[in-house]
């Protein structure tokens, strides 16, 4: 009979999401792996197959928290849609100041993972083609609600301006790992809002 798991499953997989959004994938060892969740290899093995299987569900767990937590200030439908944006920028710059390592972002684990494998990992590829639709949804519903209302007096289409929108949040979080200051974010943002 086989025993039961001592261990949180939910608690390791955040404790490894942390590990690969800080390290990469590639530069995530099982021993940093064990060391993060507390966890022995034959344990990590035995629940999550794999290094690259643990990778795929830390990026769906990942994706989950942000981009839900991004949907629900774009999808308040009590607000102009120009608030909804500006809202949602404070939350990413609010995100880089809670992940700091020093002077330093970690930035998105989204973001970090298109660079390092998108090109080379198919499965991830797809995980990350699925969540950045969905954000892109959100986005070009907001603008077109906020162009009918003449919140957002950019007469450029919805869709363009959602794929503006993403690159430049993408944008600030590898400016976040590079350095940049709080100030600076913020005048990211801003220009972005003026830019609509």
């Amino acid at each position: 009979m086989p025993r039961p798991k001592a261990f949180d499953e939910d608690q390791a997989l955040d404790a490894a999401m942390r590990t690969f959004w800080a390290n990469g994938y590639e530069a995530t060892s099982t021993e940093d792996l064990c060391r993060a969740t507390g966890l022995g290899r034959s344990s990590i093995y035995n629940t999550f197959t794999s290094k690259h299987e643990l990778f795929k569900r830390a990026l769906v767990r990942y994706t989950e928290l942000t981009t839900t937590g991004q949907l629900t200030l774009l999808d308040d439908e009590t607000r102009p849609a120009k608030d909804r944006l500006r809202d949602l920028f404070d939350a990413v710059i609010e995100g880089e100041v809670e992940n700091r390592r020093g002077e330093r972002g970690i930035g998105c684990l989204t973001v970090n993972t298109t660079v390092e494998l998108a090109g080379r990992d198919h499965e991830a590829a797809e995980l990350l083609a699925r969540d950045q639709q969905r954000r892109l949804d959100a986005f070009e519903a907001v603008i077109r609600t906020g162009q009918r209302d003449g919140d957002i007096t950019s007469a450029t289409p919805p869709a363009e301006l959602a794929r503006f929108l993403t690159a430049v949040i993408a944008g600030m979080r590898v400016a976040g790992q590079g350095g940049a200051d709080i100030p600076t974010l913020k005048a990211i943002a801003s220009t972005a809002m003026g830019a609509l």
